[in-house]
């Protein structure tokens, strides 16, 4: 069985889903946790960016080991040499490059002819080559380019070097036949391909990012590059735990292994989900909430008698098990600390800290605390660096003959304590126009949305939001057993992104 490379874009292309946007220690988060994983290479972002992701990349770089970091640059000597500069500490670091080949980027984005595009590819690929021994190149668009061009360009890139050439399907346009005849194609066509490895990156504009990466793969193609829960630009991309589960239950049609300790997907889907606000549909293929879920009689008679009836993996296979330890508020720190390392959180001893503080508070007013709750107590706490105003108080009055009115107190980044007070149309209103008093942002909320992390009527409520600032859309959540503070700090923190972006857009070092 032959080996396939896993190549996460989760720290890149997965940020660009609106709102995504991560700190740096988030990303470190994620990024040991997919080491941890198996993920054979990272890309931990595109350096040139901003100064933000530059630190990203750089810090991921230099902390994270075991597996290859990766930085993205367009086909530009600034772009190369940025990456190379974040990325020159990684114990296997690799610079990816990429370079539009279709027509109708030709012609509408980036105006050069066929021969510019050629030669700029070959020198750039020449360029990242001389700072490091890996050099990856992607032909953007390469699903609506000439195939004959696309195969020229190919050629030329390996001649410079590349040792890895992705095949993109940018816009999420080809189908499987499709796929499969183009990948065959360039392999039988390109006279050096054999010097280089060949993969794919598949967006999921229509539904079919994973089932055109598994038949790039019986192409020939033997890198995947992909996301966790599929999270990505537009429709996202190709989601991770879909075709390593694709490979690990159906070896049958396909012959291929990964280094991807499966056990490890769930916990992974967790983590991204709660640091992006970015919820995963109950419906998603293996890690959504029903994924193992049988409402159906027929199903339930089935699983009842042969889980195989019904069920074609099993839960454990992704780490999805009910732990053996119950939590609750006699439990001491060390079993605290062992649950969420279980759970894929290595936090530091300072957040550790604020966070079991948290569970003792949520212990006194719940009898078992669940693996949700530790989940969304560790999303809520761990916010350094982000947290630059601190929410200290809020009060709300309300009711049906009342008009909500709110009170917060914040703490300012140099320690002033402010307090104000707003009327709104509703508590949630109330609240942050009293916010926006004190932290005079402008903004625009575009999303409000609730849940339950667990069920009962002691469960902790779970809010995310969406505001727009500065042309760009942030991310907050926030928890509590009581809705109105969740919705609070859920502000605070989508105004505390914001107001963190702002502060890091000093240029980067240009070269």
């Amino acid at each position: 069985m032959e080996r396939v490379t896993i190549f996460d874009t989760t720290l890149r292309d997965g940020e660009q889903s609106p709102g995504a946007t991560m700190n740096v220690e988030e990303k470190l988060d994620i990024a040991r946790q997919l080491a941890r994983m198996g993920v054979d290479v990272i890309e931990a972002g595109f350096p040139v960016s901003s100064p933000g992701d530059f630190e990203a990349v750089r810090r991921i770089a230099e902390e994270v080991k075991g597996s290859v970091v990766c930085g993205l640059a367009r086909a530009h000597p600034e772009d190369i040499d940025c990456a190379w500069d974040a990325i020159k500490v990684a114990e296997s670091p690799r610079i990816h490059t990429f370079l539009s080949t279709s027509d109708i980027h030709l012609f509408h984005q980036i105006r050069k002819t066929r021969e510019e595009t050629l030669e700029l590819a070959r020198a750039m690929v020449a360029r990242a080559k001389r700072h490091c021994a890996d050099v990856e190149f992607s032909p953007m668009d390469a699903t609506r380019s000439d195939p004959a061009f696309l195969c020229q360009v190919v050629e030329a890139v390996i001649e410079e070097g590349a040792t890895t050439v992705n095949i993109p399907d940018t816009v999420g346009y080809t189908t499987p036949e499709e796929f499969y005849a183009l990948i065959r194609g360039i392999l039988e066509q390109v006279p050096n391909a054999h010097k280089a490895v060949f993969s794919v990156h598949c967006h999921n504009d229509l539904g079919l990012a994973s089932a055109n990466s598994l038949a790039a793969l019986l192409a020939g193609a033997r890198q995947i590059e992909c996301t966790i829960n599929g999270i990505g630009e537009r429709a996202g991309n190709c989601s991770l735990e879909e075709v390593v589960m694709s490979l690990y239950v159906r070896r049958d049609r396909y012959p291929f292994i990964t280094g991807i300790d499966t056990t490890q997907i769930y916990k992974t889907s967790r983590l991204v989900s709660n640091y992006t606000g970015i919820y995963v549909q109950p419906n998603k293929a293996i890690v959504g909430a029903n994924a193992f879920a049988h409402e159906s009689g027929i199903h339930q008679d089935g699983i009842l008698k042969e889980r195989r009836t019904y069920e074609i993996m099993d839960a454990k296979s992704i780490g999805l098990v009910e732990s053996t330890l119950v939590l609750g508020k006699h439990s001491g720190r060390h079993a605290f600390k062992d649950r969420l390392a279980e759970l894929g959180y290595d936090l530091s001893a300072e957040d550790l800290s604020r966070a079991f503080l948290r569970f003792k508070e949520l212990a006194d007013k719940k009898k078992e605390i669940t693996d949700r709750d530790l989940e969304a107590i560790v999303a809520d706490e761990v916010r350094a660096p982000v947290d630059i105003f601190h929410l200290e108080h809020v009060q709300v009055s309300c009711g049906d003959h009342n008009v909500p009115t709110a009170t917060v107190r914040i703490v300012t980044p140099d320690g002033q304590v402010l307090e104000d007070a707003a009327l709104g149309t509703g508590p949630v209103d109330a609240v942050y126009k009293a916010i926006n008093r004190v932290i005079k942002v402008e903004n625009r909320l575009t999303e409000f949305s609730v849940q339950s992390v667990t069920a009962g009527i002691d469960a902790i409520g779970e809010v995310t939001i969406r505001v727009e600032g500065d042309g760009l859309t942030f991310t907050g959540r926030g928890a509590a057993t009581d809705i109105i503070v969740a919705s609070a700090k859920a502000y605070m923190h989508a105004l505390n992104k914001l107001l963190a972006r702002r502060g890091t857009q000093e240029k980067v070092p240009q070269y």
